[in-house]
């Protein structure tokens, strides 16, 4: 099971306001270099993302689908891998004071990924958390900082 989680320093609208535009998806998500909608209005349940991954010369497309979603609160995907196959990631933001905790749960759920699913897979799933929770965190404190900033100007 990869579980993780990360206190940011904003308020949860703030933290959903970045998880609800489809266009910043590519600011936190590991691996993607862009990403844009490709059905429905993101997050709606059934929208989805289109999303391209850049590795040396080679690039791969995916598709992320909103499953279910709770706005403001929860959101869970699933994140199409193509040959690696798709992935549950659920996201729950709860607050924390004036802050935000928020957890990722994530596993694979068809294809080779959720054949060979393991503890050393859950092992790599958590390094990836590690990199995008910090990420997400890093792009929301700065959009609350940003709006904080304007609304004192």
């Amino acid at each position: 099971m990869a579980v993780r989680h990360q206190l940011i320093h904003a308020a949860p609208r703030q933290v959903w306001a970045v998880l609800a535009d489809g266009s910043r998806y590519s600011d936190w998500v590991v691996g993607t270099s862009d990403s844009r909608v490709a059905r429905g209005l993101w997050p709606e349940l059934g929208s989805a993302l289109e999303y391209t991954v850049r590795i040396g010369p080679w690039t791969a497309s995916g598709a992320t689908v909103v499953r279910r979603v709770n706005a403001p609160d929860e959101l869970e995907l699933e994140v199409d891998g193509g040959p690696v196959g798709t992935a549950r990631v659920a996201i729950e933001i709860r607050p924390w004071g004036e802050e935000s905790l928020v957890i990722v749960d994530e596993h694979p759920l068809r294809g080779i990924g959720g054949a060979l699913h393991n503890a050393a897979l859950d092992a790599l799933i958590q390094l990836r958390h590690r990199d995008m929770l910090r990420r997400l965190a890093n792009v929301v404190e700065e959009s609350a900082g940003a709006g904080e900033h304007e609304r004192v100007s």
